[in-house]
């Protein structure tokens, strides 16, 4: 069934509300802080819908619903407008990561640390022989999702063994320059609310993945870019 344009709408509506608050978006919400020109009633039946469609779920503890994994990769395929990083941004960023003659270790440190500051997640970034250089787990802590002990306690043995991240990261295929992969369609236990955008970068004589790992209502409309931006500076370092 093909989505009408009310309900694409409502879509954009429920999901922004969702990364703006970490909660679940009722129909009084969208109401009160949209102008879709219906009625609450009218809402409640269209957030049905698409809960019957697989786009939303409605969680055990509230009224309101909250997006699917197809929810919010409808939403990044077709509804969200992709932001451009400020030139102030990039040029913060290339300041930051091209410090003469670096060694490659101390680059993806680097590197590690500025995608964590940059988007404020927990930043990956992997090497040729899959080692593994993380920075930013003081960002996720801040956010609801990882209160939960089980959650945090996967993603810290996930940095630990690097060898439990790598089937994630190779997931992306060569001929695809992101990925976003989220935790419901990994089947990896206590992962289900998290979400990880994957890229690679290929210098001269290294390549590897950079990786974000967040919750799935990540901001991708920033996310996405600055990733991409990321990749391409380090793909041009020593060239």
């Amino acid at each position: 069934m093909d989505l009408t344009e009310r309900h694409k709408n409502l879509l954009r509506v429920i999901i922004e509300k969702y990364i703006e608050t970490a909660e679940a978006v009722g129909s009084e919400t969208i109401e009160k802080e949209s102008s879709l020109g219906v009625s609450p009633a009218t809402i409640r039946n269209e957030m049905v819908k698409l809960t019957n469609m697989g786009y939303l779920k409605q969680l055990h503890t509230s009224a309101g619903r909250v997006p699917t994994s197809a929810g919010m990769k409808f939403y990044v395929d077709q509804l969200m407008e992709e932001k451009s990083l400020s030139l102030k941004d990039e040029v913060a960023i290339k300041e930051e990561l091209t410090e003469p003659n670096e060694p490659y270790e101390k680059l993806l440190r680097h590197t590690a640390k500025a995608l964590a500051d940059q988007t404020r997640s927990l930043a990956v970034v992997t090497d040729d022989v899959g080692d593994l250089y993380s920075a930013g787990m003081a960002n996720i802590l801040d956010m609801p999702e990882f209160y939960d002990i089980d959650i945090t306690k996967q993603i810290l043995s996930m940095l630990d063994k690097a060898e439990m991240l790598a089937p994630i990261m190779n997931q992306l295929p060569r001929e695809e320059k992101l990925r976003i992969l989220f935790g419901e369609e990994l089947g990896i236990p206590y992962l289900e609310p998290c979400s990880f955008v994957v890229t690679r970068y290929q210098m001269p004589t290294h390549q590897g993945f950079l990786g974000i790992i967040g919750p799935s209502r990540l901001n991708y409309s920033m996310i996405i870019p600055t990733m991409k931006y990321f990749s391409q500076l380090l793909s041009e370092v020593g060239r």
